[in-house]
């Protein structure tokens, strides 16, 4: 498991200062980024070098308690599925005090840069993920 905490800005938030339901995701797939960060394969380095690319071919997000601005929250990022071509990732969504406010989750499929169709996971991909389950 890997953990991204952050505090909700302005720009997170809707009219009514509660959190704006799509950021929910832009902060899960933030978590993601920085995951990736810290194990040496960034998206970055992906999107930049590599002949295979990984999309997100599904998303979804669940809400169980508001957040407001200035709210700090924790996000805890885990392997929810690692198959032969894709994997998915759940985030779990919890206040400041650890009380659970939401949940979402990511489903990723590794494709060939050229082709665009699913390919294998390549083994430096399907290693990193794996360690969200250590």
């Amino acid at each position: 498991m890997f953990t991204y905490t952050t505090t909700l800005r302005m720009h997170d938030t809707d009219a009514a200062g509660v959190l704006y339901f799509v950021n929910q995701l832009r902060i899960a797939h933030e978590a993601f980024e920085a995951f990736m960060a810290t194990t040496g394969l960034s998206l970055h380095q992906i999107i930049q070098n590599a002949d295979f690319q990984i999309v997100i071919i599904h998303a979804e997000a669940d809400y169980t308690a508001p957040l407001f601005l200035g709210d700090r929250i924790k996000v805890e990022v885990l392997a929810d599925h690692i198959g032969e071509t894709s994997f998915a990732i759940l985030y779990r969504f919890l206040k400041d005090d650890d009380h659970a406010v939401g949940i979402a989750k990511t489903v990723h499929v590794a494709i060939d840069r050229k082709t665009r169709k699913k390919r294998h996971l390549p083994v430096d991909v399907r290693a990193t993920i794996e360690k969200l389950n250590q």
